[in-house]
């Protein structure tokens, strides 16, 4: 295994083990697999708690004194993932990446995506390393091998990362930096078509600090990160793999924490993946790869583990990790870095927010009513054409179209779709009808009718909104029910949660820039308020009410430089500080408001994907975010959807929904990522 650098932190889970005789576990490894049946436990115990180094100094004891092949032999009595694993500890780094690589190439199809995690994330010497033990392995080319098996940029950029060349030095030129910028923007964005050979020459070859550096400019210089541009001028396993490569300048750790999660979220494990993070990241960067997981997913590399996996597998698993994080239930302190770059990240990125809905070209109304008219005359109703006319039109060109249809035919459309339609497709076509603000007065008031009060459409849409679209709101609600939207919060909730509602819906949100002097305040009054504070400087009700006033008045731009000086302040981020000492409705009001302040298509996505997860859709709320976005954001939210959960939300539609509703939301989401 690769050693830490001279002077650097050793952030391994698997140390060396202390009085280490290999003669010893030689036998206790013979002894555990002599006879009927072996001793799993021991097996695990023993191999687990031995460094790699370790491991070779017993393969090789274990030959010299049974003349026999220790892998061989653990083959040959364990089974399954258990084996896989155990079989991945006992080989060098070098040659475990060499056999993942062989079998990712080997028969009919690729497994590209252990090409890209094993290529993109090794360093220059690790690279060179799993050359040269493919060659003694396999006693072929690896370069060779991997050109045979692959095709056009995707296999371009492989053989460059397959060099190990990267550059290493930290001394960076600005003016490099600066003219790389220049050309990479050149190359994609400005250019029709893209010169992909310019993204690979420079991901391919500068040094990490450098690209680092590059990323942030670009972003200053563009208003986009270079992913948003690598996803919009790329695509396939090529675009897979680029991304690949900036998420490991980036952070390492975080791209494996990522990896990690994705391997065992939803149904199923993807053991192959899981097996070879924890094998090769064990000596490496195990802790921070927890460390990070913890943060970014609020819960325990371990606990997960736990919960997805079984047997002496999920023990060596267990083994490998090191250890549990979530027994304090504590914010990393160290992790407070990566909080307040996403919080810089949000401040400056400018993103270009798109729908999936525009309006038609060649729009007739008059021949669209006629249509709609004829889908719904007789016997029958043509579904079909109700759906392509209703989500290929913009909303201003459906209110057209209602308007038409009264005119020629003397009904009311909406009335008529409501007859003809039902269940999930109906609620979903007369959302699309009604425009935006009349829609969600109505969301609003069906989640405060009848008993008990739906709290989570409340937050959803008062904490998203803009001051422009509250204020439709208020008038649209007073329009239809003939009572203000205030009264209407006022008598169906109560306390903490009831004050923000109310101050959420006046559509008062200040829209200019940051205070930096103001936003040090508010981040002391948060930090008191959340009892993370050194000193109080005021009665709890007042810090309560200011703590409130800031959040649901503060201009987005403001608040999040009020974040980033809480995280400086405390060490702490403010979203997972809420999440810890507040409960319930009010902890789930401010919690909205963060993310959104954060990235609200990705409000939207985690949103979207709650929705579809598990046994059972909640189709209220995939109807209400489809519809309300569709001419918003859907786009950015499609992106951030894919982003986090390694699927499109077209393909989460297409396995959850069916029918009618199905092909009405997949119209809707405009295509598929």
């Amino acid at each position: 295994m690769a050693k830490p650098a001279q002077g650097a932190k050793y952030r391994g889970s698997i140390r060396d083990f202390p009085d280490f005789d290999p003669s010893q576990d030689a036998e206790a490894l013979y002894t555990a697999m002599k006879g009927f049946g072996s001793d799993k436990e021991a097996i695990l115990e023993l191999i687990t708690s031995r460094s790699n180094r370790q491991r070779q100094e017993v393969c090789q004891s274990y030959k010299s004194l049974y003349g026999k092949d220790l892998i061989a032999d653990l083959k040959y009595e364990l089974t399954g993932k258990f084996e896989r694993l155990i079989v991945g500890l006992m080989r060098p780094l070098a040659y475990c990446d060499a056999k993942e690589i062989k079998d990712a190439i080997s028969g009919i199809g690729t497994d590209e995506k252990c090409l890209i995690e094993i290529l993109a994330s090794r360093t220059n010497e690790q690279i060179h390393q799993l050359v040269a033990a493919y060659k003694d392995a396999y006693e072929r080319d690896l370069e060779a091998d991997i050109i045979g098996d692959t095709s056009g940029h995707f296999q371009k950029m492989l053989v460059v990362l397959l060099q190990g060349t990267r550059e290493d030095d930290d001394v960076v030129s600005e003016d490099l930096v600066q003219q790389d910028v220049q050309d990479l923007y050149e190359a994609g964005e400005l250019k029709w078509g893209t010169d992909e050979a310019q993204f690979i020459y420079i991901l391919g070859n500068r040094s990490k600090q450098h690209l680092r550096l590059v990323f942030d400019e670009y972003l200053k210089t563009t208003g986009k990160p270079i992913e948003a541009s690598i996803r919009g001028e790329l695509s396939g396993d090529f675009e897979k793999l680029m991304l690949a490569v900036v998420k490991c300048i980036r952070s390492t750790p975080e791209y494996f924490a990522e990896r990690l999660f994705k391997a065992m979220k939803g149904l199923g494990t993807r053991d192959n993946t899981l097996i070879r993070i924890m094998v090769s990241r064990s000596e490496l960067d195990m802790l921070d790869i927890r460390e990070i997981f913890r943060t970014k997913y609020e819960k325990s590399l371990y606990s997960m583990i736990k919960n997805d996996t079984s047997g002496e597998y999920k023990k060596a698993l267990l083994k490998l990790c090191g250890g549990d994080d979530d027994a304090a239930g504590q914010f990393f302190p160290e992790a407070a870095q990566v909080a307040y770059q996403m919080w810089e990240l949000s401040a400056v990125a400018r993103v270009e927010l798109k729908g999936t809905v525009r309006p038609a070209n060649d729009f007739n109304p008059d021949a669209d009513a006629k249509a709609l008219r004829k889908a719904m005359k007789g016997l029958g109703t043509d579904e079909g054409t109700i759906i392509d006319i209703i989500t290929h039109r913009s909303n201003a060109q459906r209110q057209q179209i209602r308007q038409t249809f009264k005119s020629h035919f003397g009904r009311d459309l909406m009335a008529d779709l409501k007859s003809e339609l039902s269940g999930d497709l109906a609620r979903l076509i007369l959302g699309l009808m009604m425009p935006p603000a009349h829609y969600d007065a109505k969301q609003l008031k069906k989640a405060m009718e009848g008993a008990g009060t739906d709290e989570k459409a409340l937050i959803e849409i008062l904490a998203t909104r803009t001051n422009a679209e509250i204020q439709a709101i208020n008038e649209a609600y007073k329009e239809d029910y003939h009572k203000s939207l205030e009264d209407a919060l006022s008598s169906d909730t109560s306390g903490h949660f009831k004050r923000i509602l109310i101050s959420l819906a006046t559509g008062n949100r200040e829209e200019g820039g940051e205070d930096r002097d103001q936003a040090r305040e508010d981040a002391q009054v948060a930090a008191e308020i959340l009892e993370i504070a050194d000193t109080s400087s005021g009665d709890k009700t007042s810090l309560e009410t200011r703590f409130m006033t800031i959040l649901c008045t503060r201009s987005y731009p403001h608040l999040r430089r009020v974040f980033q000086e809480f995280i400086k302040m405390t060490n702490y981020d403010v979203e997972h500080t809420i999440k810890k000492e507040m409960s319930g409705d009010v902890k789930d009001a401010f919690v909205a408001i963060v993310q959104s302040v954060k990235n609200k298509p990705l409000f939207f996505a985690d949103k979207l994907y709650k929705s579809m997860k598990g046994a059972g859709t909640d189709e209220k709320t995939l109807t209400r975010i489809m519809v309300s976005r569709s001419e918003i954001d859907l786009l950015n939210i499609r992106r951030e959807f894919i982003e986090k959960y390694d699927k499109s939300v077209h393909q989460a539609i297409e396995g959850d929904t069916s029918g009618d509703f199905m092909k009405a939301l997949l119209a809707i989401c405009g295509g598929e990522d």
